[in-house]
């Protein structure tokens, strides 16, 4: 399948928390929109690989995508080695997404500084000619980061995305790593309550209820003004 959004996940339940609500709003808009999970996610201390892989499919059945693979990447172990740059990349050349989504450059996982080196890493590998690598020469046009961060931090994004019609099916969709979110997280505010709050601080910044933030390295571009909030 060839896609127009390629959320590319350090874990599965990563695209889901950074971006689960524009996913939602875009397969409603007849989007196609894929999600490249990276590595298993396992181990973690109430996961297994049979429960998250159950989970990831509750989860991707709520976000209403058809499309959803796994690179098989060494969890906790990641890098931006040459054999993982070549994988993504022959991903890339085979769906051929125009907009390529990627982690934060700035966390505290390693798996996650992995991979967002590893995605633009792996989109300039993707246009290289005269390679062993399988498919056509291709280039995503962007490479768009989400948050989904280990760090205490605020930074400016370059925009913030309205998820107030999907915020309810992106908390379902993350409600389902119920391994890794519920539990063992005897907390108060709990760990969903939390992403509400920051969801709403999000909406708040662009007037809106809930609100997802995306960063861009590159400039965007506009044809008009008729989206802009």
């Amino acid at each position: 399948m060839k896609l127009d959004f390629l959320v590319v996940a350090p874990h599965p339940d990563d695209a889901e928390l950074g971006m689960g609500g524009a996913i939602v709003k875009w397969t409603r808009a007849g989007k196609r929109v894929g999600i490249l999970d990276l590595t298993s996610g396992e181990p973690t201390p109430f996961g297994s690989l049979e429960i998250r892989a159950i989970e990831t499919q509750k989860a991707t059945h709520a976000l209403g995508i058809s499309w959803r693979e796994n690179l098989s990447l060494p969890n906790r172990r990641l890098e931006s080695s040459l054999e993982a740059r070549t994988r993504l990349a022959e991903v890339f050349r085979r769906t051929q997404p125009r907009w390529v989504f990627g982690p934060l450059p700035i966390d505290a996982h390693p798996d996650h500084l992995a991979a967002a080196e590893l995605v633009n890493a792996a989109r300039f590998w993707s246009k290289l000619s005269k390679t062993t690598m399988a498919g056509e020469p291709f280039h995503p046009l962007r490479i768009i980061h989400y948050y989904c961060v280990h760090l205490k931090m605020h930074s400016t994004p370059t925009f913030v995305l309205d998820i107030s019609n999907e915020w309810s099916t992106k908390k379902e969709a993350i409600a389902a790593y119920e391994s890794q979110f519920i539990q063992g997280r005897a907390q108060s505010p709990s760990f969903l309550e939390q992403l509400e709050i920051e969801a709403r601080y999000w909406g708040k910044s662009i007037n809106v209820l809930y609100g997802e933030p995306f960063l861009t390295q590159e400039p965007l571009g506009l044809t008009d003004w008729n989206s802009v909030v």
